[in-house]
């Protein structure tokens, strides 16, 4: 895999400081302070519509805050020009909900496009860079296929192999298990881990995925009424006696309940 520099030590790799923004009325983050260190893998939960997407959409710049700061490995990032912000999103991997593939372009085109958007590589660098991170997430050799031929479990791994070609030092995964069964589920966790082992790169995950939050974070933090309710271990947040907190737990895990009784009825 591509070297990069290492962040500087001790310096938080993202900062969200008293960050607000609203949609007309809706006021979707009411201040949000949150520090995410180097080489963590950090779990965002809450339910629809509480901001988690819109919290990792200002760790990349696609939205900028009504108020607060955004930093960036020390750099204030808030009042970035488009220009700008190029230059940072090279040391950002987004992997999108659904993966979000060109469906009319190759695996090979769609995990190049970043590689031909920004460096001057000879085609024969770039595709052994593209079979780089294919092989890095366990999909060596499908450079030809099409996204239309690929199982969800493996489109979602060619999104993240996409998200690495650049060697980016944070990688921001937005609902990566949504629509997998159980066992792409683990896989997909497994994978974030890897990858944080093998390139130390600082994970941030927007997920309902319960299993996935308490199997691989470091921390955890819940969001709900555009604040931050808590934040910690995946130990602490399940002993959390913070009413939202347990409201919230217990009630993910009822709806999974639910969901396996209705699978298993489905199967009879």
């Amino acid at each position: 895999m591509a070297e990069r520099s290492e962040t500087r030590s001790g310096q938080p790799m993202i900062e969200l400081l008293g960050v607000q923004k609203s949609f007309g009325s809706n006021h979707v983050l009411r201040g949000i302070d949150l520090e995410i260190r180097a080489g963590e893998i950090f779990t965002l939960l809450g339910g629809s519509g509480t901001g988690k997407s819109v919290m990792l959409k200002h760790m990349v710049g696609l939205l900028r805050p009504d108020a607060g700061r955004v930093r960036i490995e020390g750099r204030d990032v808030t009042e970035l020009a488009e220009r700008e912000w190029v230059e940072v999103r090279k040391r950002i991997g987004f992997v999108f909900q659904g993966a979000a593939l060109f469906d009319s372009l190759s695996v090979l085109e769609n995990v190049a496009y970043g590689l031909r958007e920004h460096l001057p590589w000879p085609e024969q660098r770039i595709r052994e860079r593209v079979a780089e991170c294919l092989a890095a997430v366990g999909l060596e050799g499908i450079e030809e296929r099409m996204p239309a031929e690929l199982s969800g479990g493996m489109r979602k791994r060619v999104g993240v192999a996409r998200a690495i070609a650049l060697a980016p030092t944070v990688i921001l995964y937005d609902e990566p298990t949504t629509g997998l069964d159980p066992a792409n589920s683990r896989r997909v966790g497994q994978l974030i881990v890897r990858l944080r082992e093998e390139l130390a790169v600082t994970s941030v995950i927007v997920t309902h995925d319960l299993d996935l939050c308490f199997s691989i974070s470091d921390r955890v933090g819940l969001l709900g009424a555009g604040r931050l309710l808590a934040v910690g271990t995946p130990d602490e947040i399940r002993a959390s006696q913070v009413p939202e907190v347990r409201d919230f737990l217990s009630g993910e895990l009822d709806a999974k309940k639910d969901l396996w009784r209705h699978t298993q009825d489905s199967e009879e």
